[in-house]
């Protein structure tokens, strides 16, 4: 099981996953508390470690934006919580060939040329949980976002999704928390 850090936003934020190594981490790239501008994710991509994969976080961007923060190293993977369609998807990947991580609801159909799936409470965002039991079953590996924390993560590591995807869940008064970073990932690595 895979392991994201959402929402990276203080320089002091990327110490933190730099330390407790998580798979992934997200930069937020659209209307957000948790935005950064291009400039900003360019900068923490530089002091990210290289073991750690970059996911640009977006909602119906133009896809020669994305296409550009990919081709300049920024991010390895596109995250998308709009309504992209799979012709979207087939002209971003024709675009940069990235990969692409499609959150849906899981009352959706999901698009056939998504690599993953992320399934979050509505929208997403919200730090919020939804009833895990209703997750369909894909042949497809799924992200499982929304309200994970630390009462909650080992419900969702026994879930066995590909990938947990933790935002709010790691942050205290709105920001990113050090021990709380260590702790999830710590259990999260535990229980794969």
């Amino acid at each position: 099981m895979k392991i994201k850090i959402c929402g990276l936003k203080n320089s002091v934020d990327v110490d933190y996953v730099n330390e407790a190594m998580p798979d992934y981490i997200g930069f937020v790239f659209a209307e957000s508390k948790r935005r950064i501008s291009p400039q900003t994710a360019a900068e923490f991509k530089n002091r990210l470690s290289p073991k750690i994969t970059a996911v640009g976080v977006f909602v119906n961007t133009e896809i020669s934006s994305i296409s550009q923060l990919y081709n300049a190293g920024v991010i390895n993977i596109a995250q998308l919580h709009g309504s992209e369609s799979e012709a979207y998807i087939d002209e971003l990947k024709k675009t940069c060939d990235i990969p692409v991580i499609k959150a849906i609801n899981i009352e959706v159909s999901p698009p056939a040329n998504a690599d993953y799936l992320l399934f979050d409470n509505g929208k997403g965002g919200s730090g919020e949980s939804f009833d895990w039991s209703l997750i369909p079953k894909y042949n497809k590996d799924y992200f499982l976002a929304g309200g994970i924390n630390l009462d909650n993560i080992k419900k969702a590591i026994n879930l066995k999704p590909y990938g947990i995807d933790l935002s709010s869940g790691t942050e205290t008064n709105g920001k990113k928390d050090r021990e709380k970073i260590i702790q999830l990932v710590q259990i999260a690595r535990e229980g794969r």
